[in-house]
């Protein structure tokens, strides 16, 4: 029944990974089914057929979708359902997101979704990394257009060794966290805790973590090199290169004196009368202006900006290079609540508030992993 049903084997810290292609979710652009131990990820990525209309950006969305009968479990609460994603899955889906975003050609505007559902859970072996691992195969497996692959592993320290993608017990005793996600030639992400590790040690487990990370994007090319699919053909988001040279030739110096301030009220102040002469000069010549107008004042300001950096060595406020902006930071502005901070970086300002509750106050979890409540 299943004619294109194929099995990738390999091994990752000690423990058996296989992939399964061509069995479900075969509507998907590319999908896979997932296996690390007893982990099993559903990773499915899909594409829209036409790009979305009036926009300037990649409308990427990445959904790890946690499932409480991956460990067994119905759901607390009257309605025994699941409810909205953790903050674990949230976090996991931007960890995701992080590396596989820019490896998509930035002049794509097609919808692409990439779904990741936690069908198995074994402690041992991180849903996390499983799941980025199955986004990477199915983007790479598919039609849609990505630059990949990638991969990511875990590292741990325990006695002084370094541990790939440790267990939960080696996790309890690890002084370090380590998040490392990677293509073949670069690392490109990191996320890390540790209690007092040394730089050099640091710097080897991101090294350590690589090497796995480039065998496992040769595992992926060999998936691609036997099932993948022709990467389909799309309508470019990029600006009219004519257009906007045209329009940066019209309002380069004005633009230049606007941007030639410290204050940001005053640079937005002068930029408004700019953006209304653009739109007046070219709205009948670009009808199209109109959609990509924010993306076209951007990068006309980027273009100045970044000469200004390379070839004048001062930045837009008209600080030197090694110069940072006044810092000022304050603490008890408040007087009923237990600590507040106000800290000020040019214009920029955090106001942070703290509050101390009680033991009752504990939120109780409900999730995948071990963890049953938060502070």
């Amino acid at each position: 029944m299943f004619e294109n049903y194929k099995v990738f084997e390999t091994e990752l810290a000690g423990r058996p990974l296989w992939v399964e292609t061509g069995k479900v979710a075969g509507l998907a652009n590319g999908s896979c089914m997932i296996h690390y131990g007893d982990t099993v990820i559903l990773a499915c990525a899909t594409a829209s057929a036409h790009p979305r209309e009036g926009i300037d950006f990649l409308p990427l969305s990445v959904d790890f979708e946690e499932r409480m009968y991956s460990v067994g479990r119905i759901p607390g609460g009257y309605l025994r359902r699941e409810g909205k994603p953790t903050e674990k899955a949230i976090l996991t889906s931007r960890v995701i997101d992080r590396p596989i975003r820019p490896l998509f050609p930035k002049d794509l505007r097609n919808d692409v979704c990439i779904s990741l559902t936690v069908m198995s859970v074994d402690n041992d072996c991180s849903p996390e990394i499983t799941a980025m691992i199955g986004a990477s195969i199915a983007l790479s497996i598919s039609d849609i257009p990505w630059n990949g692959p990638i991969a990511g592993v875990f590292v741990g320290m325990v006695d002084g060794k370094f541990i790939i993608n440790p267990t939960a017990e080696e996790r309890e005793k690890s002084i370090l966290e380590l998040t490392v996600a990677g293509s073949k030639n670069k690392v490109v992400m990191i996320e890390a805790g540790a209690k007092e590790v040394s730089d050099d040690d640091m710097f080897n487990a991101i090294m350590l973590a690589h090497e796995e990370i480039r065998k496992l994007c040769a595992f992926i090319d060999a998936i691609v090199g036997q099932i993948g699919k022709e990467k389909f053909t799309y309508a470019s988001g990029e600006l009219d290169h004519d257009m906007f040279e045209k329009v940066f030739a019209f309002c380069e110096k004005d633009v230049m004196a606007a941007l030639d301030t410290d204050d940001k009220n005053v640079r937005d102040a002068r930029m408004a009368p700019i953006r209304d002469a653009i739109f007046a000069q070219f709205s009948e010549e670009y009808p199209e202006i109109e959609t990509v107008y924010e993306e076209l004042i951007y990068k006309i300001q980027k273009k100045i900006v970044r000469r200004w950096l390379l070839v004048d060595k001062k930045r837009v406020d008209g600080r030197r290079m090694d110069q940072m902006r006044p810092l000022a930071a304050e603490v008890g502005l408040l007087p009923r609540v237990h600590g507040t901070g106000l800290f000020t970086r040019g214009q920029t300002q955090v106001l942070t508030c703290a509050t101390l509750g009680s033991m009752s106050d504990v939120q109780l979890l409900d999730g995948i992993d071990e963890e049953e409540s938060t502070r």
